[in-house]
Formats: structure tokens, C-alpha cells, sequence
């Protein structure tokens, strides 16, 4: 039976003129009766018109349902209500009622999700899904939620906060995903979907102006030759706005936004059997730095500068510079040669560098200027099989090859009295293999299993040396100089069990096993703490997870639930670890260690509602309760006072649409709420820097023509509320600082599609 999904949308006009079944019987029965009694002519038109009516009566009915949307979460096509897992899926259409303009947008719109810009960049990703990720983006470090570009694995968080331009659907996969997708994802994973080639000619143009002079040009172009065997698309989007602050004593913006980015596909189809594509991006992010409100006075302040009032406002003593360029390539094939398998090759290459300077006490004396510089280059390989019998049995198995190299420096001043850099390169060999596949015993009962072996070896080498003054060329101690190799492996496997109790009533129980990689850290004093030259572990989550997926009232109320809990074990944390020098002087340095076991527990609701072909409500539900069983610190257990950072107890959004035909085309209008409690961003769980419950109220207005044009007036964060998403506080050097939302912005957009 065909299912439909709430967050797709309102049906096209295309959709409403399509014709059920039962529409076409309807109308059948009503001209065979006309014809059976027409006397007259007036009798065939009373027929004519009786079957226009049961027409419109059908494609109102159509237009009260809510759409299907096809995912490929468990990487085959699959309808999103039969996939026995929490997945959320957009496609274009709903993120663009959604006004999401990058993915830090889906906060509020995903349960226990929680994604926002790093605290001193505009494009490196910070992202949690039910209390589990990384925040720390120094390269040695991994990520715990998977970002896939177009089934590309994009390895580092540097320039991973992708705006959303020419997209085809995004996918948030909640709950380990390390049996079909690997390492590092035992939060989750995100995964974004680009359009596809199409077979003729089409495009759009769009431009948004707001306040804040912002300024945004997005527009892509695509077509095929005459029989459709080369097909290509080219996709642009330039991102520009004023800054939300500025540096009070040069006058240069901050927390403004200069980005411009590429997308490009060709492809090639000779036959129903074979099929390659050859696809590029590119990022360049050019913004400057970020504004951040200091909350308290320095004490090392000579001119003992008050905090300022506004949130973005600085007086930076660093030039401003945050940069980000991003590039990759990808070769897909696929080979169909009919029956029932199916094969996929992705071969890709990405690379990203990154140069900021992080000016952690926001003035003009120098007590924490950072100068950090990032280099990324990976190559990866996956051969893919799937099969598809037409029957009871589906399965996909492949190969995964993974070689990165992630390396960087970092000249740190404290004070102007202690001078000091953190280089060094990780390099990552990792394969793996994998297989999962469901087998359906009846039209109820099927069970799904999995499982994925991963081979990983990582080396180190780390160079850290203290130095006479700024310049940063005279060495005068070395504080870590090692080489590092680790090697490990691990087993990751899934199990379901789903139950449909009607066609549109599932239910699911699952377990599943998810694997953060281990590694060195970049930043040890051997120096001070010998043991920070040690490998910390792999992070590991065992979750258990029971659902529903329920299509009510024939397609026009959906709700799906799940409950999970989960085992966390050998949680990788970023701290600062203090230590006292022979002559008797206080110190710190960034520490990475494995602090102990967890666990969490915790429900989500997402629900959609069509009451008519007029309105659409849809919104979220989540509650999450992490708690630490374990948390050795200097070898006490610490567990009863700590607390997991970017996991509100509490979120939820609500969103109320209402479409009204106006000639060709409509009028659709939104109305947008989403609301979490407490927060702790970083892990020193500093009340200062705790985001306190909060809210969010957006708006739009978006009127479709029903031809080329449509134009849109939309608004978020409409109250201006003032939240932080994250800071840092460093007692040592009087360091308290909060990196805040985007204030209130209003944009207008026109639209033209070809």
C-alpha cells in the first residue's frame, strides 16, 4: 500500500489532478448511469457535470493527504513510514517552507537534536543527536555524528555547517548508525542529498535581500542531450550579510557572513545497465571572525574593560581573519545488469583548510591570542552490492576504505608572557566490511540483522614547544615531541524485529552498535601529565530502541514514537587539565581523555495532522535523561556532579501551516515555534555559560503563482531573543565568554523556476 509522509508538504497542483481508483470508478458508474437515463441532451450534460464533481470531490481528498517520502537510510529506496528506525526526512519543498538556509536550521525541527556553529567559526559544525557528539574540533578528534554529502563521508567538522541550496532531501538517521555507516557515527548521522540529473531542461534562479543587508543569490541549471545518455547540472549559491556586531575599536564587522559555494554533476547513461557520475564542490568561506559577549570583567584587563551590551559586539586585538575553503570530488558507477543484483562504486577525495585567529578574551590586551591553522585531505572507496528479489528477502553488503590525513598548528600567547604551539598530523588507515538484510516471514512479521567489522590504524606525531616570545621562532622547551600508533577493531551489529499490525500501523524493536574512533591528543604536556601521550579508546554505545509508525485517518494524521536506551562506555571528553611546575606556578593545558561509562535514556514523538486540504500541522516532542555511572577524574569517581554537555531534558517544535488557492496558483502561511530547557554547552559544565530554557518564534508568507514565479517574506528569531549556544571559561586566564544565536532576521525572496 502506498504511504504518505507529513513533512513533505502540500500536494503539488499536479498531485491534486491526479486520479484515484476509486475516483475513476466513481466516475465510471456516474456516466454509465447518465447514459443509461439521458433522454436528452440535458440529461448527458447533468452527467458531465455530475462527473466533474466526484473528480473534484477525489482530488480534494487527495489534497486533505499528506506526502510520501522515499529515503534511503538503510542505503536502499525505501517509503520513510516502513523503515524501522527514527529517521526525519525534508525534502526541498519542506525546507524551504521551513526557511532552512543551512543545517544548523534543523535544530528545533529534529528531536534530541542539537547542531550549531563551532564557538569560534562560522562554519564548523558542532553537532549532538540524544546527548551524543564531540564539540572539541581539533584534528585527532572525531566527530560522533556522521555528515554524508551525497554518500561522501565528510571527515572533519571544518566547513561541515552546509548550506542548504539545490538539495534533494536531508536525512537525520537518530541512534548509532555503525553497522551500514561506520565509525563515528554513534550519535547519528546526517545526510545530505543533492538533486538529481535530470532528463530535460531545468533550472531556477532565486534572490533573498533582509535586513542586516543581507544578500543571497542561489540559482542551479540542468539538462540532457536529445536521448538522455549525458546529463549535467551546475549549482551556485552565494551567502552575504552585514555583521551582527562589531569591533568597537576598529569598526571591522563580526559575525557577518561571506560565503559562496558550487555544486556540479555530469553524468553518464548509455543504457539501462550502466550509469556514471563524475560531481564537485567547493566552499569558501571568507566571513570574519565571530562576535562573543565577555560575561565578566577580566582580571588581567590592564584598562579593565566592562562587558558590552550587545551580544556580538568585541574589542578584538587580532586581526580578522576566519577562513574556510572546502573542495570535493566524487566518481560514482552503477552497474545494473539486471536480475536481481545490483552494484555501486563511490570513489571520492575532499580537502579543507582552515585559518582563524581566536581572540578568546575578545580585547585588545593580549591574554588568550590563538593563531590556529587546519589542513584535511581524505580518500575514500566503497563497493557496494544490493539485492532485491522482488520477495521476501532484501539485502546490501560492500567494502569501505578510508584514508585521511588531518594535521594543523596552533601559536598560542597567554599573557604575553607564555608562548607556545601544538603541532602535529594524525594519519587514518581504516577498512571495513558490511552486510544487513531483512527477511519478511508474512506480511507482518519481518526481522532485519547486521553487521560491520572495522579495521582502523591511526599514527601520531606531535611536536609541542614552548618559545622565548611572539614570534614564535626561538624554541625554549619542548612540552611533547612523540610519535603514536594505535590499532584497533570492532564489531557493530544491528537487529529489528518489525510487526505490521495494520498496512499503516508498524511497530519495531531494535538494537543496535555504534563506535567513535579512538586516538592521540594533539594538545599533551608530556611535560606536566606523561600519561596525556597515552592513546585514549574508542567510544562505544550499545542502544536499544522501541518505535511505531502509525498513518491514521487514511493518510491525514501520522504520528511515529520511539523509546531508547542507551549504554555509553569509554566516553571521549575534552577538558583542561591543571598542573603545578616545580616552582610552585599554576598551569593548564587541553586534555582528552576517556572518562567512563553512561547511560542514556529517553522518547521521542513526531506527529503531522492534514485536517483539510487547507491546513497542515506538524511538530516534534523529545525528552532525554543522560546520566554518568562512571567519571574518573584524577582517579576519583566524579559521576554524582556531572552532567552531559548539549542535552536539554526538554524540546519540541510546532509548526501551522495555512494554504489558500489564489488564482493559478496559492498562499501558504506558516507559523513556527520551538522551545528547549537548560543547556550546559561544554563540558567544564560552567553555570555561567548554561543556556537557560528558552524559545523561538519564526514566521513565513509564500505565494506560488502557479507558473515560473513564487515569492516568500519570512522571519526567525521574531521576539530577538538573546540565547547562547556555546562559550568558553577559562579560570586560569580570567576567560568567560558566550557565543550567542543569530538575533532577529526578516528576509524577503523571489523565485523564478524554469
Amino acid at each position: 500500500m502506498k504511504r504518505t509522509h507529513w513533512l513533505a508538504g502540500d500536494s503539488r497542483a499536479s498531485t491534486r489532478l491526479a486520479r484515484t481508483s476509486l475516483s475513476l470508478a466513481i466516475a465510471s458508474l456516474l456516466a454509465v448511469a447518465g447514459a443509461a437515463h439521458a433522454a436528452d441532451a440535458a440529461n448527458a450534460d447533468a452527467a458531465v457535470e455530475a462527473e466533474a464533481l466526484a473528480q473534484n470531490e477525489s482530488e480534494s481528498r487527495d489534497a486533505s493527504k499528506l506526502d510520501t517520502v522515499t529515503v534511503t537510510a538503510r542505503k536502499r529506496e525505501e517509503t520513510l513510514q516502513d523503515v524501522p528506525i527514527s529517521v526525519t526526512a525534508f525534502t526541498a519543498d519542506s525546507l524551504d517552507k521551513l526557511n532552512v538556509t543551512d543545517i544548523s536550521d534543523l535544530q528545533g525541527k529534529v528531536p534530541n537534536l542539537t547542531i550549531y556553529a563551532a564557538r569560534g567559526s562560522n562554519t564548523t559544525l558542532t553537532a549532538y543527536i540524544r546527548g551524543i557528539g564531540q564539540s572539541d574540533p581539533l584534528w585527532g578528534f572525531e566527530p560522533g555524528v556522521g555528515i554524508y554529502l551525497d554518500d561522501v563521508y565528510v571527515a572533519r567538522p571544518q566547513g561541515a555547517l552546509l548550506d542548504v541550496f539545490d538539495v534533494e532531501r536531508i536525512e537525520v538517521l537518530r541512534g548509532p548508525q555503525g553497522t551500514l555507516y561506520g565509525k563515528n557515527t554513534v550519535g547519528g548521522a546526517l545526510k545530505y542529498i543533492s538533486r538529481a540529473l535530470p532528463t530535460e531542461t531545468e533550472g531556477f534562479a532565486q534572490v533573498t535581500l533582509g535586513n542586516y543587508a543581507e544578500r543571497d543569490f542561489k540559482a542551479a541549471v540542468g539538462g540532457a542531450n536529445s536521448d538522455g545518455t549525458w546529463r549535467g547540472r551546475v549549482a551556485f549559491a552565494s551567502m552575504n550579510h552585514d555583521g551582527f556586531g562589531e569591533n568597537l575599536v576598529t569598526g571591522e564587522d563580526v559575525s557577518d557572513k561571506d560565503t559562496t559555494a558550487v555544486r556540479g554533476s555530469l553524468g553518464f547513461f548509455p543504457n539501462d545497465h550502466f550509469n556514471a557520475t563524475l560531481s564537485f564542490d567547493a566552499i569558501n568561506d571568507h566571513s570574519n571572525v565571530r562576535g562573543a559577549k565577555r560575561l565578566a570583567l577580566n582580571p588581567f584587563d590592564p584598562t579593565h574593560t566592562p562587558p558590552n551590551d550587545n551580544d556580538y559586539d568585541v574589542q578584538n586585538g587580532m586581526p580578522n581573519v576566519n577562513e574556510t575553503e572546502m573542495r570535493g570530488e566524487s566518481f560514482v558507477m552503477n552497474f545494473l545488469p539486471g536480475g536481481d543484483f545490483s552494484f555501486k562504486s563511490v570513489t571520492a577525495y575532499r580537502k579543507s583548510d582552515t585559518a582563524t585567529n581566536i581572540d578568546f578574551d575578545t580585547l585588545q590586551a593580549k591574554i588568550t591570542d590563538v593563531r590556529a591553522f587546519y589542513g584535511d585531505n581524505q580518500f575514500s572507496q566503497e563497493v557496494q552490492a544490493n539485492y532485491d528479489g522482488g520477495g521476501a528477502f532484501h539485502a546490501v553488503g560492500g567494502i569501505y576504505y578510508f584514508r585521511g590525513e588531518a594535521s594543523g598548528t596552533i601559536l598560542n600567547n597567554f599573557l604575553n608572557a607564555s608562548f607556545g604551539t601544538t603541532t602535529g598530523t594524525v594519519d587514518t588507515d581504516s577498512i571495513a566490511a558490511y552486510a544487513d538484510g531483512t527477511y519478511q516471514f508474512n506480511e507482518k512479521f519481518s526481522l532485519s540483522a547486521g553487521i560491520r567489522y572495522t579495521n582502523e590504524e591511526k599514527k601520531a606525531d606531535v611536536l609541542n614547544r614552548a618559545f622565548s616570545d611572539a614570534t614564535f621562532t626561538t624554541p625554549v622547551a619542548t612540552t611533547a615531541d612523540f610519535d603514536g600508533k594505535l590499532s584497533t577493531s570492532n564489531f557493530s551489529p544491528r537487529f529489528s524485529l518489525d510487526y505490521h499490525v495494520t498496512p499503516d500501523a508498524l511497530l519495531y524493536a531494535s538494537a543496535s552498535r555504534g563506535f567513535k574512533s579512538g586516538g592521540f591528543n594533539i594538545r599533551a604536556n608530556v611535560a606536566a601529565a606523561p600519561d596525556s601521550a597515552k592513546p585514549f579508546k574508542d567510544e562505544q554505545v550499545d542502544a536499544f530502541e522501541i518505535g511505531n509508525k502509525l498513518a491514521l485517518f487514511d493518510g491525514r494524521f501520522f504520528i511515529n514514537t520511539a523509546l531508547f536506551y542507551n549504554k555509553y562506555r569509554d566516553i571521549q571528553l575534552s577538558v583542561f587539565t591543571s598542573y603545578t611546575l616545580p616552582n610552585g606556578t599554576q598551569g593548564f593545558f587541553g586534555d582528552f581523555t576517556n572518562a567512563g561509562r553512561a547511560h542514556v535514556s529517553g522518547a521521542e514523538v513526531e506527529f503531522a495532522w492534514k485536517p483539510d486540504e487547507f491546513w497542515t500541522i506538524n511538530g516534534n516532542i523529545a525528552f532525554l535523561d543522560p546520566k554518568y555511572d562512571e567519571y574518573i577524574d584524577r582517579g576519583v569517581d566524579v559521576s554524582a556532579r556531572q552532567r552531559f554537555t548539549n542535552a536539554p531534558a526538554f524540546q519540541g517544535g510546532l509548526n501551522i501551516e495555512y494554504t489558500t488557492p489564489v488564482g493559478e496558483g496559492s498562499v501558504t502561511g506558516r507559523v513556527g515555534y520551538r522551545y528547549q530547557t537548560k543547556t550546559v554547552p561544554t563540558t567544564d559544565l560552567s553555570t555561567a555559560i548554561a543556556q537557560d530554557k528558552y524559545g523561538l518564534l519564526d514566521a513565513a508568507l509564500i505565494w506560488d503563482t502557479g507558473a515560473a514565479w513564487s515569492f516568500a517574506l519570512r522571519g526567525t528569531n521574531l521576539t530577538d531573543k538573546s540565547y547562547r549556544t556555546t562559550g568558553y571559561n577559562i579560570p586560569a586566564l580570567g576567560i568567560l565568554t558566550g557565543f550567542y544565536g543569530a538575533p532577529r532576521q526578516v528576509t524577503a525572496s523571489a523565485t523564478y523556476k524554469f
